[in-house]
């Protein structure tokens, strides 16, 4: 018993050692902290990593100096250094050492045991011990909960509030795509939103240029490049407010700007999107015409060459 007390001592005196923090591995909600400088003003780079029940998790991110209390980055030199970092999920109590504002150390996650009744309250209910820990180092606080129920969005459960704070899904997000005329309604696609890129002022170019995207169709532009300045590219190749389905599909099978212009420069002036996707999903490329042209076989349509490439014919 005394040697496990010895050990325990010798981890919170040493705190600079990642090896000590696995010897507290499974005690639960503590692990080891990091801090760095970040580029960011007013920031500093924190990781926190958990060892626990065989697993390993990690969270690396930037944070407000200000949610560190306690903690002067500011002193030359090495310190010892205790502070805390308050949230409506819990306390992370942490100590350790810095030099010249960078350092390591230990943290022990004290959960708030009226978080989840108060969360319960407002239907977010199924947190556990390691949900609660993740709603803490995401600072999911019961007054976003509030402010995202009040947006009336649909599939909106613990797991999305934890994703909108991950993301950066917040009212100000909401708000400004419904004033570019959507819906902003559905969590799940909210989230993909954020994820893949589709933005307020993306939708406000497309609806510049005479779109009238839904949802799922700014998803897959986003996914597969379709972007305004990829519209803008083959409006200067003569192809204006081409359905954006089929933008997607050029996106898919290669239909690009440089593509379109080799084409006209073998004299076909002005494909249309289809017979293009058909080219390249056939491999119909300018290096096939030119071959083509080589072997004597000139002044071919679009659909005939599509036709003997399909056929094999080279």
């Amino acid at each position: 018993m005394k040697l496990r007390e010895a050990i325990g001592i010798i981890a919170l005196l040493g705190c600079i050692l990642f090896g000590l923090m696995l010897a507290r591995a499974a005690e639960p909600q503590s692990g080891s902290w990091t801090l760095m400088h970040s580029d960011e003003t007013g920031m500093v780079r924190f990781t926190l990593m958990e060892s626990r029940n065989g697993g390993h998790s990690s969270h690396d991110s930037d944070w407000p100096v200000a949610a560190f209390q306690g903690l002067d980055i500011s002193k030359p030199g090495r310190q010892d250094v205790h502070f805390t970092i308050s949230r409506d999920a819990g306390k992370l109590d942490c100590e350790g050492y810095l030099n010249n504002g960078e350092g390591a150390g230990l943290f022990h996650f004290a959960p708030d045991p009226k978080y989840t009744r108060e969360m319960q309250s407002l239907g977010f209910g199924g947190i556990d011990a390691d949900k609660q820990f993740s709603m803490a180092i995401q600072d999911v606080s019961v007054g976003f909960a509030k402010e995202m129920k009040n947006e009336r969005l649909s599939e909106l459960d613990t797991d999305k509030l934890i994703a909108f704070r991950i993301f950066n899904v917040n009212a100000e997000f909401i708000h400004a795509l419904r004033a570019e005329g959507l819906s902003a309604s559905d969590s799940d696609k909210l989230v993909a939103f954020r994820i893949h890129g589709v933005s307020p002022e993306m939708v406000r170019q497309l609806r510049q240029a005479g779109y009238k995207p839904d949802e799922d169709t700014l998803i897959a532009l986003r996914i597969h490049g379709a972007t305004p300045e990829f519209v803008e590219q083959l409006k200067k190749q003569g192809y204006d407010h081409i359905d954006l389905e089929k933008l997607i599909a050029f996106r898919i099978h290669g239909v690009s700007p440089d593509f379109i212009e080799k084409l006209q420069g073998l004299g076909y002036k002005h494909p249309e999107p289809d017979q293009l996707i058909a080219m390249r999903i056939h491999g119909v490329t300018p290096e096939y015409i030119t071959g083509m042209r080589a072997h004597g076989v000139q002044d071919l349509s679009i659909d005939k060459l599509i036709s003997l490439r399909i056929q094999g014919i080279d």
